[in-house]
């Protein structure tokens, strides 16, 4: 079929009663601009204060790194799974993805997105509303397109991925206070149930990896990080399947979200940031210096639990419907080599091996007392010595277990 390119779309944002118009983007000769709505330039409310802020005229984005997006819509985009869901899903009409642009791709997630924003025109899936989901068949699903056995999208999978990024498969749904009966989680939830994402492995994963990120999530609440609440839910094999509570809904509201990479147009493919980029953004932003020791514990953590996939996009924050910003929860924690064997965020310089002295550095840089840096660095390390007792907890297999164990105690 012969598609035409969106050109032109309206932007607004639920964080209200009704959702409130921002602006337009528009594409003219292959740029793309963004204007402030007159009515949202009164609001005060700065979406993205780096990058875009709030004041009348036209802006343009320079072309990379999110092809002449501004980060704050970039962050709505599909990316890895999601992307591979929509482009799969075109092309069986005849589409190719050559064909779309950034803006063509907003459209399709209209307001199914993750965080606050909406886009019209709006082409996203519609979803099918009411029944009970089988996750079992929806993880078998998405084996066949991950490994290529098939060219066709289950439907169902192209409902629920939402603007999910990371290359693993995932869900987007609601669950039941028992955590055994799930739905659509674009839809008005039935009482009690909750939005949450559901994880499945991908090619390469380890059989175990719902029970391996399960068991970071226990250890890095140990460790004293904010983490929304986890399960892991029952597979055939025993496996089992991560699951996580989404921080961008709180009883049936949306919450604006902007992740780093899109705050400071960072690309997240390409590392090049250091802790000290991330806490001096984070002490920008929010004014608080209690976020900012937030954010150290999290490197922290990172650094101690050999998390080394900790590049842009893996942290965010989260925006009240006063423009008030915070640090979003923790999330994506489990082990990794890192590109090169080196942390994908370097800590004071160092990444290819960060220890204790350049994390006590980065404390003192940033106003963070020695006697509070030590404490934190001392539950930190504490909760990833007992990572023996949560894997075991969490049902990490032996080898699983052993490999990650041997990882961590190399991170001093």
């Amino acid at each position: 079929m012969k598609y035409r390119p969106v050109t032109k779309i309206i932007v607004s944002m639920a964080i209200g009663p009704s959702p409130i118009r921002v602006g337009i983007l528009a594409t003219v000769k292959r740029s793309i601009y963004f204007e402030y709505d007159p009515s949202f330039l009164e609001s005060g409310i700065e979406i993205s204060p780096f990058r875009l802020p709030l004041r009348a005229g036209t802006f343009q984005a320079k072309l990379e790194p999110f092809e002449g997006l501004f980060g704050v819509f970039n962050d709505s985009l599909p990316d890895g799974w999601g992307r591979l869901l929509l482009d799969r899903s075109l092309k069986s009409l005849g589409i190719s993805a050559v064909e779309l642009g950034p803006l063509d791709r907003l459209t399709h997630v209209g307001s199914n997105g993750m965080g606050a924003l909406l886009f019209e025109p709006d082409a996203s899936e519609k979803i099918t509303k009411g029944k009970f989901l089988d996750l079992a068949q929806l993880a078998e699903e998405s084996t066949k397109v991950v490994t290529g056995e098939t060219e066709d999208v289950f439907q169902a999978l192209l409902e629920l991925s939402g603007s999910s990024a990371g290359a693993r498969p995932k869900v987007m749904v609601g669950v039941s206070p028992n955590k055994e009966q799930l739905v659509h989680g674009q839809q008005e939830l039935p009482d009690k149930y909750d939005h949450w994402m559901i994880k499945f492995g991908s090619r390469g994963d380890p059989s175990d990896i719902g029970a391996i990120e399960f068991a970071y999530s226990l250890m890095a609440r140990n460790a004293g990080l904010e983490i929304m609440p986890t399960h892991l839910f029952a597979t055939k094999n025993g496996g089992g399947y991560f699951g996580v509570k989404r921080f961008d809904r709180q009883n049936g509201h949306r919450i604006h979200m902007h992740s780093l990479s899109g705050m400071i147009h960072s690309d997240h493919r390409m590392p090049s940031l250091d802790y000290e980029d991330i806490l001096r953004a984070t002490l920008t932003l929010t004014r608080n210096m209690q976020e900012v020791e937030k954010m150290f514990r999290l490197a922290t953590f990172n650094v101690l639990a050999k998390n080394r996939d900790d590049h842009a996009k893996n942290f965010a924050f989260l925006m009240d419907a006063k423009g008030g910003w915070r640090a979003s929860p923790a999330y994506d924690l489990t082990y990794s080599r890192g590109p090169g064997g080196e942390q994908s965020t370097m800590v004071m310089g160092e990444g290819k091996t960060p220890g204790r002295p350049h994390l006590l550095q980065l404390a003192e840089k940033f106003g963070i007392t020695k006697a509070k840096a030590a404490a934190i660095l001392d539950q930190v390390a504490g909760a990833v010595g007992k990572w023996k007792s949560v894997a075991e907890e969490a049902g990490v297999s032996k080898a699983s277990l052993k490999v990650i164990a041997t990882g961590i105690q190399s991170a001093k």
